[in-house]
């Protein structure tokens, strides 16, 4: 089962999931965020995270991730903590399924995603 987290709570979760990094040790890749999204849905609405925001941003469209494992984590079981992030939260929560049927351990959804980001984080981002 995939857990399921608010815009409005991501900041609990990447501080867990920045724990839980520092806890594997050195080398462990830090907390990302994964849009999958389409090229075009970014070029409405897209996060800008500061360089010192604590994670990583991603875009990597639905139909490319099975062969975009490797620029994810090239290591399996994955203890990487991934948060999957597209429109409204569906695309994302496909993904999100597929990658812990892959050995990604550490997976969540955003739900409602960039459209509930827009409204519970960030009003400055288009909303579409």
């Amino acid at each position: 089962m995939i857990e399921h987290i608010h815009p409005g709570d991501f900041d609990t979760w990447l501080r867990q999931a920045q724990a839980a990094t520092q806890a594997q040790g050195a080398g462990a890749p830090g907390p990302l965020v994964l849009d999958v999204r389409e090229a075009h849905e970014l070029q409405i609405a897209a996060l800008r995270p500061a360089a010192d925001a604590g994670y990583e941003l991603l875009h990597i469209p639905m139909n490319t991730v099975p062969g975009a494992l490797n620029q994810l984590d090239p290591s399996r079981p994955s203890q990487r903590q991934i948060a999957c992030l597209c429109h409204h939260g569906g695309r994302s929560l496909r993904v999100a399924e597929y990658l812990k049927h892959q050995g990604f351990e550490h997976v969540v959804n955003i739900s409602g995603g960039i459209e509930a980001w827009a409204t519970q984080r960030d009003p400055s981002i288009p909303r579409y």
